[in-house]
């Protein structure tokens, strides 16, 4: 396996993703849609969940496609941005087609970012207008760090941030992620400068520092934020992609895999306290053989872990901070 083109979930042809953020309000959106309905499903692990729409991504649901996917800051103030997305692609004529009517499918979900610090006392919820930028900006090139949906995101010792990742396997199927990174848990080792996700880093793309020599690890849970807020203002949330015809209940098994990567990159992770969620969506661009679903869902969590790490790397400072960044401490 190797990195795409441009090591980001848009190496999946037709995919596209875009951010939109309020640096005052230290919150923002991302969304990610594409040329065409994809088939999607969701896993939820984390026990503080805030979603829209995500009931209609069983696969027992009559749903075949959906035509965006947001993540965004927020709480569930965060959620009103998928009503943004909504009204652009209805402008555009997008959507499910019942009769004369067209209704887009836009699920979503939300990270917890009320309380780092931004200027939380808007007159009007923000987030629609935040949604439509978001779309607006969506391209197959796009930022990561404090961007979109990780502009206010914390981890547990430094901020944490928007990343991404890609994975091209053997027969040129095309896997990867994109993840808005706020948990509860660290996602360096003590020390803040080696990445749980180490092991499983391309190259350099967040450091090349390697793993952490030492052992013992996981066992003290420090955290900065719960010291500078408390401990329920969290949540990873996260997409994975393949190009590979897969069913709504394959997409299911790959958001289930996934998972793992958030385990591979945050200590800990699916707390009470976080509301880690993944969307599986499947582009169709081609038929693979049964087998290819274990390896597709494999190569989904490296590219999660991955890209939380990158997330954390890729985040830069700004006025306010509660936390430091990883490039500040490590400079």
């Amino acid at each position: 396996m190797k990195t795409g083109p441009k090591n980001l979930i848009t190496d999946i042809a037709g995919l596209r993703v875009g951010n939109a953020q309020d640096d005052p309000l230290k919150s923002g959106t991302t969304v990610l849609t594409a040329d065409a309905p994809f088939t999607t499903s969701v896993h939820v692990m984390g026990g503080a969940p805030g979603t829209r729409e995500t009931d209609l991504l069983a696969p027992d649901k009559s749903v075949a496609a959906v035509d965006a996917l947001v993540l965004s800051g927020g709480s569930a103030f965060g959620l009103d941005a998928c009503s943004g997305v909504v009204d652009r692609l209805r402008a555009v004529g997008r959507g499910f087609q019942v009769g004369p009517a067209t209704i887009p499918l836009v699920p979503g979900a939300i990270l917890f970012d009320l309380l780092n610090g931004g200027q939380k006392d808007w007159a009007e919820n923000p987030y629609r207008a935040l949604g439509r930028a978001a779309f607006d900006a969506a391209s197959d090139s796009f930022a990561l760090g404090t961007v979109g949906a990780g502009t206010g995101a914390l981890s547990a010792m430094v901020k944490g941030g928007l990343g991404s990742a890609s994975l091209q396997l053997p027969d040129g199927t095309m896997v990867g992620a994109l993840v808005a990174a706020n948990p509860v848990g660290a996602v360096t080792t003590p020390g803040d400068r080696h990445f749980y996700a180490a092991p499983f880093e391309m190259g350099s793309e967040f450091g090349g520092l390697g793993p952490d020599p030492a052992s013992g690890l996981g066992l003290t849970l420090d955290s900065r934020k719960i010291a500078a807020m408390s401990p329920r203002e969290n949540t990873t949330i996260a997409i994975v992609a393949t190009d590979a015809t897969l069913t709504k209940a394959q997409c299911k098994r790959m958001a289930v895999a996934a998972h793992d990567g958030i385990g591979r990159a945050i200590v800990p992770a699916h707390t009470p306290h976080d509301g880690d969620l993944v969307f599986a969506l499947s582009t169709a661009g081609h038929q693979v053989e049964d087998r290819m679903l274990a390896l597709i869902g494999h190569a989904a969590s490296l590219c999660l872990a991955r890209a939380i790490a990158r997330a954390i790397y890729e985040a830069t400072p700004a006025p306010g901070d509660l936390l430091p960044c990883w490039r500040d401490l490590n400079a």
